[in-house]
């Protein structure tokens, strides 16, 4: 069966991975999970399952620049990963909740509606990682300068190959409850949610931010983005 369009995870940048590993377990009162090596934008990462029954197969991505690798063929990293201001952040304030990929069942069409509203997504690439059970494959647009977009409030756009990676994650003991953004171009940012079949992600007027509410160990925690 083919899902509709939906959040598939939040991403949490941190300046290292252990950095992130260890903000996890701070903020969240969890260890999370094994990730991968993204031998194509120089990143590697940890994942951790959030799915709920209205955020299926969500999970939540701790990413960071691999000090081991560059990106393949002196690409730009992705999520503004090679971002000065970004990353000077990261060092001085710790790991926060920077973005959020959507998962939508026709990349090509969901990034032609989004230049319909004047929004450029990026190109589709292909992508993969290998897994213990065999390699993710995916595709994903992600534009030549690694920008995210309305300060990281425009998701990311996925499609997935035969696997996707939670349906083999176990469950965390953390759920997510909802998420909201908020944007002084919200009108806009709304319509570009409509366009992508996302219109269900509520989006409020006012300084950037995103706000991810998640139920775990440590109660209910909610994470922001700031503007970052």
């Amino acid at each position: 069966m083919t899902l509709p369009a939906r959040l598939d995870h939040l991403v949490v940048a941190a300046a290292s991975l252990d950095e992130g590993v260890a903000w996890c377990e701070r903020t969240l009162g969890l260890a999370p999970g094994p990730g991968g090596v993204h031998a194509l934008m120089g990143t590697h990462n940890r994942l951790l399952r959030i799915a709920t029954v209205d955020f299926p197969l969500a999970y939540l991505e701790i990413i960071a620049v691999d000090p081991q690798a560059q990106p393949a063929g002196g690409r730009t990293r992705w999520f503004d990963l090679d971002e000065p201001a970004l990353q000077r952040s990261l060092r001085e304030d710790g790991p926060r909740l920077v973005h959020w990929v959507a998962a939508v069942p026709g990349l090509a069409a969901a990034l032609e509606a989004l230049r319909g509203v004047g929004l450029d997504r990026g190109p589709a690439i292909a992508a993969s990682r290998p897994t213990p059970r065999g390699l993710l494959t995916w595709q994903i647009a992600v534009r030549d300068d690694g920008q995210r977009l309305l300060d990281g409030c425009l998701p990311t756009l996925i499609q997935w190959g035969d696997v996707h990676p939670a349906a083999t994650m176990p469950d965390s003991g953390l759920a997510l409850r909802g998420l909201a953004l908020r944007h002084p171009q919200a009108h806009l940012l709304r319509r570009a949610l409509a366009a992508a079949g996302l219109e269900r992600i509520p989006v409020e007027d006012g300084p950037p931010n995103l706000c991810a509410t998640l139920a775990g160990p440590r109660g209910v925690v909610r994470l922001e983005s700031g503007g970052l």
